[in-house]
């Protein structure tokens, strides 16, 4: 299955990114390497681009760039709570805004 076949909420594995050498470098760079856990946060309202949160950041993806990744999609119970979902705040020189 590819990243760009999720739904919002939906939790996926990473199991091979397989796209143009300069953009695979660039994903692998981001972190979306094999076995990297993500999930969907949500699509702009034509699709593109595609917000995803792994490792922590907050990510957004064109959806041809997220064609290019091959995902297993998690079962709900195995997926485990994502430590920034729901804290999207801004950060201002340390401080909170």
């Amino acid at each position: 299955m590819k990243l760009s076949e999720l739904k919002t909420g939906d939790r996926a594995e990473v199991t091979a990114v397989t796209a143009e050498p300069a953009v695979r470098r660039r994903l692998m760079d981001l972190g979306l390497v094999r076995g990297t856990e993500l999930e969907v946060l949500r699509f702009a309202p034509l699709g593109d681009p595609i917000e995803i949160s792994c490792k922590g950041l907050l990510l957004t993806l064109r959806r041809n760039e997220a064609e290019g990744i091959t995902v297993n999609q998690l079962e709900a119970a195995e997926s485990r709570p994502v430590a920034w979902h729901g804290l999207r705040k801004r950060h201002r020189f340390g401080k909170r805004a």
